[in-house]
C-alpha cells in the first residue's frame, strides 16, 4: 500500500510576498541570496525550474534561462508572481504539489529550490522528484534551514532549547517548518546520485540588532565574503549547494513535456479546460495562463505516493 500523501504547507490566500519580503525587513537576506544565486547559477540555459517560487521573487535571477517554468502550490503565489513578471513565452506558471512534479523525466537543465525544503515533511520525496526531472549534467541549486547553526548551539549549550542541533534528524520548530543538518542533505543528494559541487553559507549576520545599526550594504559585503567558508564549515541559518545531476539521466521523449500526476503518463493534450491524460482520462485545468496539476478537474482522484 503507498505512503499517505504528506501534509502540504499552503500559502494560498497569504500576503507573503508583501508582508514578509517587500514590508518585513528582509532585504538583508533578499540581498546575500542574491549574491549566493549569482555564485552558483548557470548564467544561460534552455529550461530552469524554480520550484515553490511563490510571487516569482527569484525569477529575475534566472532570467538568462529560454524558458522559466515558476511552479508553486498556491494560485495566489502564481497570480502575484504574473502580477510582478506578465505574461510571456518564455514564463510558464505551475500550480502542483512537489511530491508530485507533473512533468516529464530530464526535463530540465535547471532546478532551483530556495526556502521550500524546510516546509516539507518528507524532504527526501521531494528531492527525489527532483532527481527525476533533471536532465543529464543538470545543475540543482538548493536552500535549506541549518539545524546546525551558531544560535542554535549557543542555546543548546546554556541548556536554553532541548534539541539537540548536531544530531542528524530534522527538528520540525513550528508546524510544518523544519531545519536539516548538513549532514543528512548531502547523504540524501548522494544517494540519488547528485554530487554536491559547492556548498555557501548564506545570512550569518540575520539579528534585527545588527540589521538595525550596520548599513546593509556593508552587511551584505560581509555576508558575501563569509560565504565562502562553506566549504570548510556551516554554521549558519542558511545554507546554499550546488549539485550536479549524473550524465546518465533519463531522456524526454521527443515531443513530451507533462506527466500525469495520477498515472505519470506523458500523453497528454490540451483540451478545452486544460490538459487531458490519455493515460488514466484526467483532466487537468489551465485557466489564467495558470497550469494547475493540483486537483483534476475529472477522472480519477489524485494517486498517493
Amino acid at each position: 500500500m503507498s505512503d499517505p500523501q504528506p501534509p502540504i504547507c499552503d500559502y494560498e490566500g497569504s500576503d507573503y510576498q508583501r508582508a514578509f519580503w517587500d514590508q518585513g525587513g528582509r532585504s538583508y537576506e533578499d540581498a546575500v541570496e542574491a549574491v549566493a544565486l549569482r555564485r552558483l547559477l548557470p548564467r544561460t540555459g534552455r529550461r530552469v525550474l524554480d520550484l515553490g517560487a511563490g510571487a516569482g521573487r527569484n525569477a529575475p535571477r534566472v532570467a538568462g534561462f529560454e524558458q522559466r517554468v515558476l511552479l508553486d502550490y498556491s494560485r495566489t503565489m502564481l497570480e502575484q508572481a504574473q502580477a510582478r513578471l506578465g505574461a510571456s513565452d518564455r514564463i510558464l506558471y505551475v500550480a502542483a504539489d512537489a511530491y508530485r512534479l507533473p512533468f516529464a523525466p530530464g526535463l530540465f537543465d535547471c532546478v532551483v529550490m530556495v526556502r521550500v525544503l524546510h516546509h516539507m515533511a518528507d524532504p527526501q520525496a521531494v528531492l527525489r522528484q527532483v532527481a527525476r526531472v533533471l536532465a543529464g549534467r543538470a545543475t540543482f541549486v538548493l536552500e535549506f534551514a541549518n539545524k546546525r547553526n551558531l544560535k542554535a548551539i549557543g542555546r543548546w549549550a546554556l541548556r536554553r532549547q532541548a534539541w539537540n542541533p548536531f544530531s542528524p534528524d530534522p527538528i520540525e520548530f513550528l508546524p510544518l517548518h523544519f531545519d536539516f543538518h548538513p549532514r543528512a542533505v548531502s547523504e540524501w543528494l548522494d544517494g540519488l546520485g547528485l554530487t554536491i559541487e559547492r556548498t555557501l553559507t548564506v545570512s550569518h549576520f540575520r539579528s534585527g540588532a545588527l540589521k538595525r545599526v550596520v548599513p546593509l550594504p556593508w552587511l551584505v559585503r560581509l555576508d558575501a565574503a563569509a560565504q565562502l567558508t562553506g566549504g570548510l564549515w556551516q554554521l549558519s541559518p542558511s545554507v546554499f549547494v550546488r549539485a550536479r545531476a549524473p550524465a546518465a539521466q533519463a531522456t524526454i521523449p521527443e515531443g513530451a513535456f507533462w506527466s500525469c500526476p495520477n498515472c505519470r503518463s506523458l500523453d497528454l493534450s490540451r483540451g478545452a479546460p486544460g490538459w487531458e491524460c490519455a493515460g488514466c482520462g484526467a483532466i487537468w485545468e489551465v485557466r489564467g495562463g495558470i497550469h494547475d496539476f493540483r486537483r483534476p478537474l475529472s477522472g480519477p482522484a489524485a494517486a498517493t505516493l
